[in-house]
């Protein structure tokens, strides 16, 4: 039996089998299994022939934003039109063959827009190109899930449903759990606060379905049995996602009022270029860039070509590695002018934390 056969196997026990306290054990494990299975998929066979077309585009800019979507919905409309790069664009279902990409200027960053072709249902099990198709989606910064305003919102659930079978976790934070495996000393659980999901018995039993018989288990939260899973896989990717529903120009005012009350979503229309203010600012807050001027002594601050930093990774010592890795070696301090000290400018370390469009200058050791 292959891969596939297997996983479609145990989807349907799960899809049979009751939810209760009797078979949540059962249940745990059968997740377990499917994360197994589809860790396969995931993970290229090595030999055989060559790689075949390159589906991937190389990285380019501050960040990189992937469009997803079924056919028709409005992607290449929506890259075309914001980034000025011609996507092939008809009234005809899978028009984009290969990951189109486009670049924009936001805020002084460069942002890297890719047009991915429209995935369908199943494409998490191989079908149609949704593998390559997901696997480029997981090297994004941020996902838009392009949604036709019109079709019923059950195509962003399966689109999510396509997305979690391949590992990418949207709006999600990592689990606040701790694994660590050991050579001796069995299974050791600790709790900082109540579960109501998992127990001795069903973390054991998730271990021992991955040959894992000595570990130290730390349950930071209320865990469930796929965030265990998910902590012992190790290869989820956490990234943030906006639902763009496209093609508001065909629904009414009213219509549009409750969209908006939905969580990450913006409403557009690619067409008549609506809304892509409301489109870019959330994009900007979604992913978390931090701008930094540099200024050289006696100059005025570079306030045309800040250097772009991603959130948490935004001290001085980052700064210095982004600009070049050898200036840490010669680093003495930095002056700073922003938001992020309390008199301007300040003498800060490496380990000082900047806020967006800080000004900074590096002063070397003589």
């Amino acid at each position: 039996m292959g891969v596939l056969e297997k996983i479609a196997e145990i989807e349907s026990e799960m899809a049979r089998t009751q939810r209760n306290k009797a078979t949540a054990h059962h249940l745990g494990l059968l997740k377990a299994r499917l994360a197994k299975l589809r860790r396969e998929l995931l993970t290229p066979k090595s030999g055989g022939g060559g790689p075949g077309e390159g589906f991937d585009v190389a990285k380019t800019g501050d960040a990189r934003i992937g469009f997803v979507g079924f056919p028709s919905v409005g992607k290449s409309t929506l890259l075309t039109n914001l980034a000025g790069v011609y996507s092939e664009v008809a009234a005809y279902e899978f028009t984009t063959l290969t990951t189109v990409p486009g670049v924009i200027r936001y805020k002084g960053a460069k942002v890297q827009l890719l047009d991915l072709p429209g995935i369908i249902e199943g494409a998490k099990d191989g079908k149609g190109r949704g593998r390559q198709v997901i696997a480029v989606a997981r090297t994004c910064s941020l996902i838009f899930i392009v949604l036709d305003v019109l079709k019923p919102l059950h195509h962003k659930r399966l689109i999510e449903h396509e997305l979690e079978g391949f590992g990418i976790r949207l709006n999600k934070n990592p689990p606040n759990i701790g694994f660590r495996k050991k050579e001796k000393g069995g299974i050791n659980l600790t709790s900082t606060v109540t579960q109501t999901h998992l127990d001795t018995d069903m973390v054991k039993a998730i271990l021992s379905e991955y040959k894992i018989h000595n570990a130290d288990v730390t349950l930071r939260m209320d865990a469930t049995d796929e965030d265990l899973i998910d902590t012992i896989e190790g290869n989820r990717v956490y990234m943030p996602c906006i639902y763009v529903l496209n093609k508001i120009d065909q629904i009414s005012i009213e219509e549009l009022d409750i969209i908006y009350k939905v969580p990450h979503c913006v409403p557009i229309s690619a067409h008549h270029k609506w809304n892509f203010d409301d489109l870019l600012e959330k994009m900007w807050n979604y992913l978390s860039l931090v701008r930094i001027y540099t200024k050289p002594k006696g100059q005025l601050p570079d306030y045309e070509s800040p250097v772009v930093l991603h959130g948490g990774h935004q001290t001085v010592e980052d700064l210095c590695n982004q600009l070049h890795k050898s200036i840490m070696k010669d680093f003495k301090h930095a002056l700073v002018w922003g938001s992020s000290v309390k008199h301007n400018p300040q003498k800060v370390g490496r380990e000082h934390y900047l806020n967006d469009e800080d000004v900074v200058q590096i002063v070397k050791k003589i």
